[in-house]
């Protein structure tokens, strides 16, 4: 597919005008008041549930609700305006929807330009292009404020005959509704096999550290380790070390690579540096207990919501422990020892009671090159099905980025 030489078709000649944003629709903020979240009511809408409108557990009272000035109506869009500016939704209903000031409610000129059409363009290269032109870079986290939204300047084909505009718009949008489709449904066939493979590889794991009387020994980790809290500081934007923070552990145990902060070694918490293989667990807030291994090879000092657990080698390797660490016999033990409260905390004190069988490092070796294959297949986005599911999404967004290449204004705006 020629997404140049098909989009020259269907404009077939016509003029293309590039025109601001607010000439074709107008932008509105969301509340900047903190919410009274009640157990019902109207879904409070915010960043975190952008790509599902109604996926959430917040909501504010009806009462509260109707003092928003601007509602959101059918076929609006939302649109994030905080972190991963950009970001869409199309309001499918009239159901009532209240938004944060991280969200931007933009009602379009129907007569002018559909709003799927508009969806498709602020998200391809030319909008994100457009709107990150436009963003305050030095804030934390990045954000554009509701003024720069209507000056970024979009692609308006055939301006002067509106029903032919919108006539290219929807063929456009059609298209990519089609293309997303099957996107979607090979997303889900990925998916459903991940899910799978996920479950076979937690049956495995659980299996391979399951041993017979005199195949392994019992300990608690307090007879085979030591436990050091990490160094309290001020993550910076630049540093002579990555900061690595309780944020920035994902969900399978493994370290984050983008959003990296920072912090400058020194005298005081040199002592802090990671080595490769070092371990690294949260203990401390809804993340308690999640447990990672350093391999990387670039300067890292942890924070101070992390423990380091440093083991006697001689009898547990780091590798078998970060495989256990992810396993359900940790965990029962983990959600079982943790106390309770607003934050749960999951100390050096309460990890030392932990207890885990550990057979010969032979065996250990040997368990371990069974779940590394294992954690390829299912969480390593470089390889196996995670990298397949987001090679579909990659190929979306090149042939849409390709099929909206539409020619450059004359003139810079």
């Amino acid at each position: 597919m020629s997404g140049m030489n098909f989009l020259e078709r269907l404009l077939d000649g016509v003029a293309v005008e590039w025109k601001p944003l607010g000439d074709v629709a107008k932008t509105y903020d969301g509340t900047h008041q903190t919410p009274n979240y009640t157990s019902s009511g109207v879904p409070f809408v915010s960043v975190q549930n952008i790509r599902n409108l109604y996926a959430t557990k917040k909501f504010i009272s009806v009462d509260d609700f109707e003092k928003y000035k601007y509602k959101p109506q059918k076929d609006d869009l939302f649109m994030t305006r905080i972190g991963d500016i950009g970001t869409c939704t199309v309001v499918e209903n009239d159901e009532p929807l209240a938004y944060y000031v991280t969200l931007t409610l933009i009602r379009v000129d129907r007569n002018l330009i559909l709003t799927k059409f508009l969806k498709c363009i602020i998200e391809s290269h030319i909008g994100k292009s457009e709107l990150y032109k436009r963003t305050l870079v030095h804030a934390t986290p990045i954000k554009i404020n509701l003024g720069e939204i209507g000056k970024i300047i979009i692609p308006i084909p055939c301006p002067d005959k509106p029903d032919r505009s919108l006539a290219i718009q929807a063929e456009i949008v059609r298209i990519l509704d089609t293309f997303t489709a099957l996107t979607a449904e090979l997303t889900a066939e990925l998916t459903a096999e991940l899910t799978a493979r996920q479950k076979q590889y937690e049956y495995y794991r659980d299996r391979l550290l399951t041993f017979e009387e005199g195949e392994a020994e019992w300990k608690t980790l307090g007879e085979i380790g030591e436990f050091t809290y990490g160094y309290a500081a001020k993550a910076q934007d630049a540093g002579d070390a990555r900061f690595v923070r309780i944020t920035d552990i994902n969900i399978n145990g493994k370290l984050i690579a983008t959003d990296s902060k920072y912090v400058d070694i020194s005298g005081e918490n040199e002592r802090y540096l990671l080595k490769k293989s070092d371990l690294l667990m949260a203990r401390t807030g809804a993340t308690y207990g999640k447990t990672m291994i350093f391999e990387e090879d670039y300067p890292a000092i942890y924070a101070g919501f992390l423990i380091k657990l440093s083991f006697d080698e001689s009898v547990i390797t780091p590798k078998f422990y970060w495989h256990f660490a992810q396993s359900n016999f940790f965990w029962n033990q983990a959600n079982r020892l943790v106390s309770g409260g607003g934050q749960p905390q999951f100390n050096a004190n309460v990890l030392k009671d932990v207890k885990m069988l550990i057979p010969s490092l032979e065996e250990q070796a040997r368990i371990v090159a069974i779940l590394d294959k294992f954690d390829t297949l299912t969480t390593d986005l470089s390889q196996g099905l995670p990298r397949e599911i987001a090679l579909r999404q990659q190929q979306y967004e090149y042939y849409r980025d390709l099929l909206l290449s539409f020619p450059p204004p004359l003139t810079p705006p």
